[in-house]
């Protein structure tokens, strides 16, 4: 088992015991047609409400415009970072779709989206890493996207370097042990709070 393979209570399939979300990414890797497709393609067929799709994406590889402004809009955090990866994806969630009545649950079929698409980028070689930190505004401005949509998150993808091409904070979280809540601490049944009882032994 890799060392940053998820230590989970039962197996589950290796694509998500095994995806992770790095910051080091090789800055010499391009993301070809065909890789950048999958991905796609993978969002979407993501399931949602009623198939609206709210999703929309906008797509930079890195040297292009869309990814020169998509990093531009990351908060300095993680601009120390994200420059290396091959592609910056920011996921846009249409809350007014074309009909005008609200699509409430956009935010979370869009993340499903995302999701799919993250861990098609580790099957296909690759990784992902999601972000919530970037100025929505200025990607609203930079890229023209309209009201009614909002953005909701950037992911780089690309191939894992070396961590040790990292400052040293990052270098220090990219190494450390992954770790989640206990079960009992999320999931419940008969009530908030109330664990859900499993038997892993019988």
């Amino acid at each position: 088992m890799s060392p940053r393979t998820a230590d989970t209570s039962v197996a589950v399939h290796p694509l998500l015991a095994e995806r992770w979300s790095p910051r080091s990414f090789d800055a010499a890797h391009e993301l070809g047609d065909e890789q950048l497709v999958a991905l796609l393609e993978a969002a979407r067929w993501a399931p949602s409400a009623r198939n609206t799709q709210p999703w929309r994406f906008l797509v930079g590889r890195r040297g292009d415009t869309t990814y020169k402004r998509i990093f531009e809009a990351l908060v300095p955090g993680n601009q120390l970072w994200a420059g290396t990866s091959s592609a910056l994806i920011a996921a846009v969630a249409a809350e007014l779709p074309d009909g005008g009545e609200p699509h409430h649950g956009s935010a979370y079929d869009t993340g499903l989206a995302v999701a799919q698409l993250s861990v098609q980028a580790h099957a296909l070689g690759l990784h992902a890493h999601q972000m919530g930190g970037f100025d929505a505004e200025a990607l609203r401005t930079g890229l023209g996207v309209p009201a009614g949509a909002r953005p909701l998150s950037v992911t780089a993808v690309g191939v894992l370097a070396e961590a040790d091409l990292l400052p040293d904070d990052l270098r220090d979280r990219e190494t450390a042990a992954r770790a989640r809540r206990p079960l009992a601490e999320t999931f419940f049944a008969d009530g908030w709070g109330k664990p859900l009882a499993v038997d892993l032994d019988g």
